[in-house]
């Protein structure tokens, strides 16, 4: 099962997110470690793609506005893919630092 960390970034973004997007997010996150914990590529329909201009960094589409940013991190347990959480939000989260 993958493991995760929240940036506090994140936590913040978080805590300005409406019950009903959180919920969205939940539900596109329950997907996502469906995968990574099978070890499968990302489906098309659950909207995973890099972030431009960056190496390491993904996005993760949970609503038409809604994005999650994150990247992998150092494995916790071995084998087990580890997921940073770095930011939530809409489109401006990539507009913001």
């Amino acid at each position: 099962m993958p493991t995760f960390e929240r940036l506090p970034r994140f936590n913040a973004d978080w805590e300005r997110l409406s019950d009903q997007q959180r919920a969205r997010f939940r539900v596109a996150v329950a997907a996502f470690v469906a995968h990574l914990a099978a070890g499968e590529s990302f489906r098309p329909g659950l909207r995973v793609k890099r972030v431009q201009a960056t190496d390491d960094i993904w996005e993760l589409s949970w609503a038409p506005d809604g994005r999650a940013t994150w990247q992998y991190g150092a494995e916790i347990r071995p084998d087990e893919p580890h997921v940073v959480w770095r930011r939530i939000g809409t489109h401006a989260i990539f507009r913001s630092p």
